[in-house]
């Protein structure tokens, strides 16, 4: 989710300065194992990727490497394809979504495109079930240079040490009951503001760029998901987390300028996945399929053209 549309006003209580992110971070407990939940499943890609490390997180870069999977053929010859997961460690299914789509259907893919699949961002965000990062950055507000955010920074480095252009970036994250409940709250706490919430939307949902929404690859996502899983619908004042639609199921955003990982290698085709998975409509499968439908249907956008 995005705190972009919400109108947050001062609050009397000053900025976070180091004590209080220190005493936000003394709170933060390991809830989960990025080892045997990524990491192994990782490693068993190797037969059909190249397996590669392109950063650590300097908190502890023994516990926290983080990998991409990289197509055997890559070529210049081919378009390169970049997905990602996890850059809010807390968004499950965008991790296992990019995982399962390596695992499954990413091999039909791989004679056409070159495929990047970077299935964690933020692998400590992850253990911790965190939006931020341990310094209290939240890395989806950091893509630009000189971030502050060791995870964006060694994903932008790595995709800049490619040479290839990206044709297509898709990033797979969800909307969560605790994005009002937790997250909202503390950065709200942490820039001095008074918390003001947007309903959560029920439904899966994306979110583009709005100097480059294209309109109908968007559209064509929409259709395939909605196979799968229920479409958020607009809120009574026809906004999804108070941004106007611009066709059901999608807002936009001005990527680039926000930070955002969807626009910053200026990707032809690009958007952000946002499943809700606290729906009784859902269950942690359907979540992962969702995201799967949505990096096949935006393959196959491409394939048609």
């Amino acid at each position: 989710m995005s705190d972009n549309q919400r109108q947050s006003k001062a609050s009397n209580k000053p900025i976070w300065g180091a004590a209080e992110r220190q005493a936000w971070l003394d709170k933060q407990r390991i809830k989960r194992s990025y080892q045997e939940d990524v990491l192994s499943k990782i490693e068993k890609s190797s037969d059909n990727f190249n397996v590669t490390q392109y950063g650590a997180l300097s908190y502890d870069q023994s516990r926290y490497p983080m990998y991409v999977l990289k197509s055997k053929n890559f070529s210049t010859a081919k378009p390169t394809v970049l997905v990602t997961g996890g850059v809010h460690g807390y968004e499950t299914s965008g991790i296992q979504g990019a995982i399962r789509f390596a695992e499954t259907s990413a091999a039909q893919y791989s004679e056409k495109f070159n495929l990047l699949v970077a299935p964690c961002i933020s692998p400590w965000g992850y253990e911790t079930i965190n939006r931020w990062n341990p310094y209290c950055v939240d890395p989806n507000r950091s893509f630009y240079s000189e971030s502050p955010s060791d995870e964006a920074a060694a994903l932008m480095q790595m995709v800049a040490g490619l040479n290839a252009p990206l044709l297509l970036h898709i990033d797979l994250h969800e909307t969560t009951d605790t994005d009002n409940s937790e997250f909202m709250p503390a950065l709200d706490a942490r820039d001095a503001k008074e918390t003001v919430l947007s309903e959560i939307p029920d439904g899966f949902y994306l979110v583009g760029d709005q100097q480059n929404p294209c309109a109908e690859f968007q559209k064509t996502i929409i259709e395939a998901v909605s196979k799968v899983t229920h479409i958020a619908p607009a809120d009574k004042h026809g906004c999804i987390i108070g941004a106007s639609l611009s066709q059901p199921g999608v807002i936009n955003y001005p990527t680039k300028k926000l930070g955002l990982c969807s626009g910053f290698a200026d990707a032809k085709y690009a958007t952000t996945t946002e499943v809700y998975p606290d729906s009784p409509k859902v269950n942690d499968e359907n979540c992962i399929l969702a995201q799967v439908a949505a990096v096949q249907a935006a393959l196959d956008f491409i394939l048609a053209r």
